[in-house]
């Protein structure tokens, strides 16, 4: 596979310039700045108006293109903006580029949602579950399968004793979810609907007083279980309004707590997979922030886990719950 060229401030003023000004060379163009903080070079501000995103190799070029026509199909659903292209292309061979409208708003990392921010979420659950599956399919939108919750708490158990070693986490807390429970809260068949599978802060768009004006990067969005697009959000705005969203746009006790704790799972997992091989004392805490903060925000407790039991007996409980609302 060729290696793409890395993009420079030079190339992104050139292409812009050219997109922006209708081909002409004169002027020096818009000001470009990395979007990340680590100065990645595939993603730019341009001016206060456009977002340039560079395709860095093949599989990103399809899922660019193939994001372009998801977007037209996702708008008349959903009661948020999704970007819209002011142009898109090749930035060099085969290597794709879209040049996007900036959205309002800032990040889920920066605004806290409010109650009427939930119901902004609730209706995104809800508008995802109505696109036509097929209508997706045609678009290229792959399907992935359910991952097995049974597997992840047992990867969950392991690195939660790493993390008490580093006196980051109490494994005992893991023992509320059994494999019993694991089990019951398996993904149903014919369940899967449009999942955006990346519902993270950094993804939503929010406004000062709460509200969710935006969802970003549709990029690696699936026809898939819906709980995965639960547990983005517990990481996102916290259990507690993720599923207070969930329930608002009918999903029952069973997705809700499937979401809920593949996203405590992965929690403990990831933050164990940042201090892997890293000395006691010798952390970076800036590096850790954000897999402790999404700790924090999955291991919320909420009133479902309360009145929704577990059970070991088989009994009633999340197994017996409404599957969809």
């Amino acid at each position: 596979m060729t290696q793409a060229p890395t993009p420079t401030p030079d190339t992104v003023r050139r292409l812009v310039r050219a997109l922006l000004e209708g081909g002409g060379a004169s002027g020096s163009g818009p000001e470009v700045r990395p979007v990340a903080e680590d100065g990645s070079p595939f993603t730019w501000w341009v001016g206060a108006r456009h977002v340039l995103r560079l395709a860095p190799d093949a599989e990103a070029t399809l899922r660019r293109r193939r994001e372009l026509r998801l977007r037209d199909l996702v708008h008349p659903h959903v009661p948020v903006a999704v970007p819209t292209s002011v142009a898109h292309g090749e930035w060099s061979p085969g290597l794709a580029y879209t040049l996007d409208a900036k959205l309002p708003g800032d990040t889920a990392e920066e605004h806290d949602v409010s109650a009427v921010g939930e119901a902004d979420l609730a209706g995104l659950l809800r508008g995802l579950r109505e696109v036509p599956p097929r209508q997706a399919e045609a678009l290229g939108v792959p399907r992935a399968a359910p991952r097995s919750l049974e597997a992840l708490r047992r990867m969950a158990v392991a690195a939660a004793e790493r993390l008490a070693r580093a006196d980051e986490f109490d494994p005992a807390r893991l023992h509320q979810l059994t494999p019993l429970g694991a089990a019951q809260l398996a993904a149903q068949p014919a369940t899967a609907v449009l999942v955006h599978h990346a519902l993270y802060g950094e993804h939503l768009l929010v406004s000062a007083d709460g509200r969710v004006r935006g969802v970003l990067d549709w990029t690696a969005t699936v026809l898939g279980d819906p709980a995965e697009d639960i547990a983005g959000l517990a990481l996102a705005v916290g259990s507690g309004a993720a599923v207070r969203a969930a329930t608002l746009a009918g999903y029952g006790a069973r997705p809700c707590l499937r979401g809920l704790w593949l996203a405590r799972c992965d929690t403990v997992v990831r933050l164990a997979d940042h201090l892997k091989g890293t000395a006691p004392g010798r952390q970076d805490p800036e590096a850790l922030s954000l897999p402790r903060t999404r700790l924090r925000r999955a291991w919320e407790a909420i009133l479902l886990e309360r009145v929704t039991e577990l059970r070991e007996d088989g009994g009633s409980g999340a197994a017996g719950a409404d599957e969809e609302g």
